[in-house]
């Protein structure tokens, strides 16, 4: 049987919520991409940047995901002022995480397309994989991974690196290091889901609002030879009921899975978030973003290498 993942702690949630509303009530805080500067205004700090969010909308917009999450329900509209910029959307993200208080056992990167890349001053976004959300898989496993049925829905084939535990920090600046610092390498499937239909259709800002629009990932087997191989060698091939739905290499991604490492760790480092216990790094989508529906079923397929499977269903209140 598929088994639900036990995950690697990122830090006390509780502890994460205190240092985030201390940094708040500071007047400091510092997004991934820049800093932004704040002021206060009465009961509300202004965060000045490319975009305006006030703390309490933020903090409302963070508590409208994190409820319809947690109430497996669509959201009509976008709850509150949609952040414009990048600092804005993580500032929501790092609110749902505290109020949300689950443990993350990795983080989803996904690719900012041109020209937005250069508007936003960023060519990646990241957001949190919860632990209840992860299912490692035996070949011939297809695991049910519930989606929004109402919202927005998709499955991607990814590689998925692992941080070792004991990361000092140090953000590795080429591959060789960057391998340095993993201690497994999988195939697998990311899945996309948020209770917001248009959670990528309005923008990256949006989507990083919403745990970057991550609902689960499916652990396949390991790949083999992973401390030297060429990633861009393995052709990548998502069917979706038996039709292909893309196929590509990680060529076509930026600077490849182990540049999305490092990345993701630049990010976390930036907003001070810990993740020396370990992490997952699912790192982008090979061959593109595929919508589907409860129902459908998933196969990826890493030439050579294995394949990873599930079905998709609706999530439904507990």
């Amino acid at each position: 049987m598929p088994e639900r993942s036990q995950g690697v702690p990122a830090g006390d949630q509780s502890d994460r919520a205190d240092t985030l509303y201390r940094r708040v009530r500071m007047g400091v805080w510092m997004t991934p991409v820049s800093p932004v500067i704040q002021r206060r205004t009465g009961r509300s700090t202004v965060f000045l940047g490319v975009g305006i969010v006030l703390t309490d909308t933020a903090k409302a917009v963070a508590e409208a995901f994190v409820t319809a999450r947690r109430e497996k329900r669509a959201l009509d509209s976008y709850p509150g002022q949609a952040p414009t910029d990048l600092g804005g959307g993580y500032a929501i993200q790092d609110f749902a995480l505290a109020f949300d208080g689950r443990e993350v056992a990795g983080w989803k990167v996904g690719k900012i397309n041109p020209p937005l890349d250069g508007q936003l001053g960023a060519n990646r976004l990241a957001g949190p994989i919860f632990t209840d959300s992860v299912v490692t898989v035996a070949a011939g496993e297809s695991p049910e991974m519930p989606v929004f049925a109402d919202g927005f829905a998709a499955g991607e084939a990814e590689f998925l690196l692992h941080v070792a535990a004991g990361w000092d920090g140090t953000v590795p600046q080429d591959d060789a290091a960057t391998r340095a610092v993993l201690d497994a390498v999988h195939i697998g499937i990311e899945v996309a889901s948020s209770p917001y239909p248009r959670i990528n259709a309005d923008g990256p800002p949006v989507t990083v609002s919403d745990y970057g629009n991550n609902y689960g990932m499916v652990i396949g087997p390991v790949l083999e030879g992973w401390e030297t191989i060429d990633f861009n060698a393995i052709t990548v091939r998502l069917d979706i009921d038996g039709e292909t739905a893309g196929e590509a290499t990680t060529a076509t991604m930026l600077d490849g899975p182990l540049g999305a490492v490092r990345f993701l760790l630049g990010n976390l480092a930036a907003r001070g978030i810990d993740c020396s216990g370990g992490t997952w790094v699912s790192t982008g989508a090979v061959t593109g973003v595929h919508e589907v529906v409860p129902g459908q079923q998933v196969l990826a397929t890493f030439a050579d290498h294995g394949t990873v499977a599930c079905g998709i269903v609706a999530a439904k209140p507990a």
